[in-house]
């Protein structure tokens, strides 16, 4: 059977060691958790024009992590010093990916700045500095506690998971429309869902392809977006 075509915004790398010059990239993990479900990732590039017109083609949506977003763009008058790797166009590409997904009702699985691209999309903001001395979020594996019921938990198959974490930023308020399916000992938000979305969408702040070659509920996130999308195809 054909794969699932599942689009994946790309990234801009200024640099990578296997080209002469700046690049555009997706992580290696992301790739395979989706070619192990049974998708077929399909790198997307980053341009302005008619998104919805470009979406119509795929089978379901992967938006990735990535930099900060532009603080203006959830309505931020000042940019904290600790805000990196921004860029205009990334940012207009992946709030309207994000946009006309929901809109079209392609099945999408958002991952760390993906989720928090959603929820800036839908009218929710972000805490651009979470501080504290001992960065709880960054570069580590920490518990998160999933509500009973939810899409996450139906994917996961857990009511806890080890969420491999790499974010200095968190929601701070939600969008509209979403809930909280998942948070960290310290009530961040690790999860969010849009009850009566048209199509499978699913949010998580970690990184579940970090360990998904290994733990069978991070897995599950990609292989319930591959499922849906190959529904969404029939």
């Amino acid at each position: 059977m054909t794969r699932p075509l599942i689009a994946i915004p790309a990234r801009f790398s200024a640099t990578t060691s296997a080209l002469r010059y700046a690049a555009e990239v997706n992580a290696r993990a992301l790739i395979e958790a989706v070619w192990r479900a049974g998708g077929e990732p399909a790198g997307v590039h980053p341009a302005a024009g008619d998104v919805a017109a470009r979406l119509v083609r795929f089978d379901g949506v992967l938006l990735p992590g990535g930099g900060d977003l532009a603080p203006h763009r959830y309505g931020a008058t000042e940019t904290h010093a600790a805000v990196y790797d921004v860029d205009e166009l990334q940012d207009a590409f992946d709030l309207a990916v994000a946009r006309r997904a929901l809109d079209l009702g392609l099945p999408l699985l958002a991952i760390c700045r993906g989720m928090q691209v959603v929820n800036v999309a839908l009218g929710g903001t972000l805490e651009q500095d979470m501080g504290g001395p001992d960065r709880e979020h960054r570069h580590l594996v920490h518990p998160v506690a999933i509500e009973r019921g939810t899409l996450l938990e139906q994917s996961t198959g857990a009511e806890k998971a080890e969420a491999s974490c790499y974010h200095h930023q968190r929601v701070d308020r939600l969008g509209e429309g979403l809930t909280v399916t998942a948070r960290a000992a310290d009530a961040t938000v690790e999860g969010v869902e849009l009850p009566g979305a048209k199509g499978w969408f699913t949010a998580v702040q970690w990184h579940p392809e970090d360990t998904a070659h290994r733990d069978e509920s991070q897995q599950g996130l990609f292989d319930a977006l591959v499922r849906a999308a190959a529904h969404e195809r029939r």
